[in-house]
């Protein structure tokens, strides 16, 4: 099975996004072909969560894991980080008061 470039994973789960009314926008546009996606989910009370995809071993199948949450500029801190390690990450915001982010749903793994 063939694997889609992350241009064209980023730009299904905006209009995902969209369809479903959650505002998203692209914080930092990494590699069009395979640059690793961050998503940071801003709940608009100081909190946020960001979430990256992770290889589960067990299983074999790819699917999203918390990075880092809590206090929003202690999520910021280490969003900077990971962009200071990969040139290529990709990185979205969704600012979402009820936290949903669609990343549990069938196709977005």
């Amino acid at each position: 099975m063939s694997r889609l470039t992350t241009e064209i994973w980023v730009a299904a789960y905006l209009t995902r996004l969209r369809l479903a009314t959650i505002p998203a926008f692209i914080v930092q546009k990494g590699d069009g072909t395979a640059g690793a996606v961050l998503v940071k989910v801003n709940t608009l009370d100081g909190k946020a969560c960001c979430y990256q995809r992770s290889f589960d071993l067990m299983s074999g199948h790819r699917r999203w894991v918390v990075l880092v949450e809590g206090d929003e500029p202690k999520v910021d801190d280490s969003v900077t980080k990971q962009k200071g390690f990969d040139p290529d990450l990709w990185v979205i915001e969704i600012e979402t008061r009820d936290g949903h982010h669609l990343l549990d749903e069938p196709g977005l793994e």
